[in-house]
């Protein structure tokens, strides 16, 4: 089949890390490829942020990554994007009047939008990455999200031909947003199993003391990623470092993030070590003793699959995705309790055994469910009942 991917902002070609770049690009540029190795045609949609970036450019066989220009082509945060939309979505009409792909998936709210205005005739996925009122819901006034995001993504909700949750955690969610169960479907997101396992190579201890043991945390650095409960939780952890990676090294958040670790007085434990490219992200996963991962929310988590895949034990707070994923196979604690956090990583880096259990548990559980051969095996189920017309009914969590 002909299948569209619609990603405003989250271009799968970006290098990850930055504020508005990171599990959605990656995302997006895996399950294309996946489609792709199963015979479909792939075009993905994203908006044009370089004025040196071509009309077209390919991913994978059978897949393309085409550039949509709305506004300037200069890099823009998401929550800004929505003037932009209406260019966005002619074009979008534009290249649907000539070719009609069979069925449109759309990631998060704006391409929702922009898929459903384009074409009355194009069955429409949609996958909501993260929602709103969730947001809201956590940041209050520090949500930066357009005022008409909530209703613009109820109506979302209300129109497309399915929607599918990437954990049990965003069902609840949906149904409270008045989608109708019968076409929500749970399809979680996947993690590149040949590159992310425990076999392979191990990154030096960058920073890290070398007979000290390492806590690692990985991802975006924006403050609802919770890091700040990790630096906190270090003041009890005299025996460990701490090495933060990911967005700019000298950028605002990881300054702020080394005075904090500096007030706590744990700076010279603390490494920030900035943007680390993707394909050493497996060796460095693999360096760590423990994984930390406990943002405020989290719509899927795909930092704390990747570690589990590498066999590294992970500690993570019980919101969202990490619920379905990490529970049984993991560490649980609340978001945002710098003592609780500390005891569950005493607990792990003073037993040894325990570590190599729950890493090898991890590691399970990431083979038998998270794969994007089977993410998208389970993707491509759900485009064949829109597109024959079927109702979607709800699919049961990695069945």
């Amino acid at each position: 089949m002909n299948v569209d991917l619609i990603s405003e902002h989250a271009d799968p070609l970006a290098a990850i890390g930055s504020v508005d770049s990171g599990g959605q690009n990656v995302y997006v540029a895996a399950l294309a490829v996946a489609l792709g190795e199963r015979g479909h045609t792939v075009v993905v949609h994203t908006r044009r942020s370089d004025p040196a970036q071509p009309d077209s450019v390919p991913l994978a066989p059978g897949v393309t990554v085409e550039y949509v220009t709305a506004g300037p082509a200069v890099p823009i945060p998401k929550d800004e994007l929505p003037r932009y939309m209406p260019e966005f979505t002619d074009r979008l009409a534009d290249r649907w009047a000539v070719r009609r792909p069979d069925v449109a998936h759309a990631h998060f709210w704006m391409s929702g939008q922009a898929a459903l205005q384009a074409s009355e005739d194009v069955p429409v996925v949609q996958t909501f990455h993260a929602l709103g009122t969730v947001k809201r819901r956590w940041q209050g006034p520090a949500d930066t999200s357009p005022a008409h995001r909530l209703a613009t993504e109820r109506e979302i909700g209300a129109r497309a031909d399915a929607v599918l949750a990437t954990c049990g955690d965003e069902v609840n969610e949906l149904r409270a947003m008045g989608v109708p169960e019968q076409r929500i479907a749970v399809v979680p997101c996947g993690v590149d199993l040949t590159e992310f396992c425990p076999q392979g190579p191990v990154a030096p201890r960058a920073g890290a003391g070398t007979r000290r043991p390492m806590v690692l945390s990985i991802g975006r650095q924006v403050p609802r990623k919770g890091v700040d409960t990790v630096i906190q939780a270090m003041r009890r952890l005299p025996e460990a470092d701490l090495v933060i990676a990911g967005g700019h090294q000298d950028g605002e958040e990881s300054v702020r993030l080394r005075e904090l670790a500096a007030g706590c007085g744990v700076g010279d434990r603390v490494h920030v070590i900035g943007s680390v490219p993707r394909a050493h992200v497996p060796a460095l996963m693999r360096s760590a003793d423990v994984v930390v991962c406990v943002p405020w929310y989290e719509p899927f988590g795909m930092v704390a699959i990747e570690a589990m895949a590498c066999g590294v034990p992970v500690v993570a707070s019980g919101v969202g995705g990490h619920l379905d994923t990490v529970a049984g196979c993991g560490v649980l604690v609340p978001p945002r309790r710098p003592r609780a956090l500390a005891r569950a990583l005493r607990d792990l880096l003073t037993d040894e055994d325990r570590r190599k259990a729950i890493g090898a548990a991890g590691a399970r559980r990431a083979q038998e469910r998270y794969g994007w051969a089977r993410v998208a095996e389970q993707t491509e189920a759900v485009y064949g009942q829109v597109i024959d017309g079927k109702v979607c009914r709800l699919a049961a969590l990695g069945g």
